[in-house]
């Protein structure tokens, strides 16, 4: 049996990652603050902390041994990106850039992309929302890639109204 692949989920507290977790799942739970790492099916949940503390860069570093993808996430209705330039390049594994809250009344999908363009220079960027659905399906399809080519390659024949790259 192959082995399946695997995603980390990184971004700064409140940014929709254990929400994110629950919707690629399909779970229809209330997504509660994460305290520690939680394993669920195919895809690592990380507190916020570890993206939001460089003390924690270690934990993430770590981490990143067990996994194929890092999704790294930016809210859309934030101003702030915790993540400094270039983070992406420092960890050996498919990155992919997810815009969470792109339906909130105060998200810039612009602003968003233009953060998380800086931490990923090399890779494809979601548009996603947790509400409606949009990108869901996308993620789950480009996590199922095994290289950046393949995850590129796929991308291009999605709509690019939801991934950029």
């Amino acid at each position: 049996m192959a082995k399946q692949n695997r995603a980390m989920l990184i971004g700064a507290i409140g940014a929709g990652k254990s929400t994110l977790t629950n919707k690629l799942l399909g779970r229809d739970v209330q997504a509660v603050k994460t305290q520690a790492l939680i394993y669920r099916d195919w895809i690592v949940d990380t507190p916020g902390e570890y993206t939001e503390n460089p003390l924690f860069y270690k934990n993430i570093m770590a981490t990143a041994l067990e996994v194929t993808h890092v999704l790294y996430l930016q809210d859309a209705t934030k101003k702030k990106n915790i993540f400094p330039p270039g983070f992406s390049t420092g960890i050996n594994k498919i990155p992919i850039g997810v815009i969470t809250k792109s339906d909130a009344e105060a998200a810039d999908i612009e602003r968003a992309k233009k953060k998380l363009k800086s931490v990923i220079p090399r890779g494809v960027m979601i548009i996603t929302s947790s509400v409606t659905g949009k990108g869901i399906e996308e993620i789950r399809k480009l996590v199922q890639c095994n290289s950046l080519d393949e995850v590129k390659s796929a991308a291009k024949e999605m709509d690019p109204e939801t991934v950029i790259f």
